[in-house]
């Protein structure tokens, strides 16, 4: 017995919910070498990244001496002029 369930679909038609189908031996060789390409370019960047971010925290490093440099420097020139006032 036949089973319809409406019409352009017959249950001889489809395969079901049987075994899956079996991919290719290639198949499975070519994915999994697809995989470990983006693996390998993943790793590669997040490499980069970090070497990117210490180079961010070592110019930060250096911006923070700059500014505390230039702090010192604007101090000692506004006392300069604040002497120079008080002589005149």
């Amino acid at each position: 017995m036949s089973l319809s369930f409406g019409s352009g679909f017959d249950e001889s038609d489809s395969p079901g919910w049987g075994a899956p189908v079996q991919l290719e031996e290639e198949d499975v060789v070519t994915s999994a070498i697809k995989k470990e390409k983006v693996v390998k370019e993943i790793t590669a960047q997040q490499e980069d990244l970090r070497a990117l971010l210490a180079r961010v925290k070592e110019v930060q490093g250096d911006v923070d001496k700059l500014i505390s440099g230039n702090e010192t420097l604007q101090m000692y020139i506004d006392n300069l002029t604040l002497q120079m006032a008080k002589r005149r």
